[in-house]
């Protein structure tokens, strides 16, 4: 059984909570480090280019004779040998783009996700719906950061479906990296140093039940 500790947006009072299934799944680490790969290869727009020998502007006539100097045999100036030449084998404009299938991203992710919960770097937000300034946004990261104790270092904070449009007060705040639970992956959940998950994503998310105390008569 996986715990979070859940934040209210309102109050400053915290619980913990039981996550889903998907949160205490098996860690494949070679799976996650294969799809941080694909998802950093596809972040490139490949678009870097070199100029080759034709694409030069430079004469192309021998720059001396070829025998007889004492040096040795050259063509044109634009050779990768000179200064201001071409480059010999740089890269091209093609854009080679790796691949995951859909059973591997959900694995990857439920990887991602297990990790960072087992190390109890994932946590649930209530009540985010009801925020309508950044300045509460703010205030809210805040506090579970000090409580946290993870300084400034990056935050990524998945909205459900149903509030997706208070990440307007989240998406200026530094630092801190705001999505809907539905488009996250393994690069996203893996990246950052704590995930800040709305709790009106999970419908099944249950409190932790304390013993009750004995009953006095």
């Amino acid at each position: 059984m996986i715990k979070a500790t859940l934040y209210s947006v309102k109050t400053t009072t915290k619980s913990q909570v039981k996550l889903p299934k998907n949160f205490d799944e098996e860690v494949n680490l070679t799976l996650l480090a294969q799809a941080v790969r694909v998802y950093e290869d596809r972040s490139h727009r490949g678009t870097h280019k070199t100029k080759t020998r034709g694409e030069i502007a430079l004469s192309t006539r021998k720059i001396y004779r070829q025998k007889g100097t004492g040096m040795a045999r050259h063509g044109a100036k634009s050779a990768p040998l000179f200064v201001g030449g071409s480059k010999a084998h740089g890269p091209t404009k093609e854009k080679r783009t790796l691949t995951l299938s859909k059973k591997l991203k959900r694995k990857s992710l439920d990887s991602a996700l297990s990790v960072k919960a087992k190390e109890e770097h994932v946590v649930l937000a209530n009540g985010i719906g009801s925020i309508n300034k950044t300045k509460e946004a703010a205030l809210l990261i805040k506090r579970i950061k000090e409580d946290k104790k993870i300084g400034d270092r990056l935050v990524l904070v998945a909205l459900s479906e149903k509030n997706r449009g208070n990440r307007l007060y989240f998406r200026n705040i530094n630092n801190v990296n705001v999505v809907t639970f539905d488009s996250l992956n393994a690069y996203l959940v893996y990246k950052p140093s704590l995930i800040i998950i709305d709790n009106d994503q999970f419908n099944t998310v249950t409190p932790i039940k304390t013993k009750k105390e004995g009953k006095t008569k």
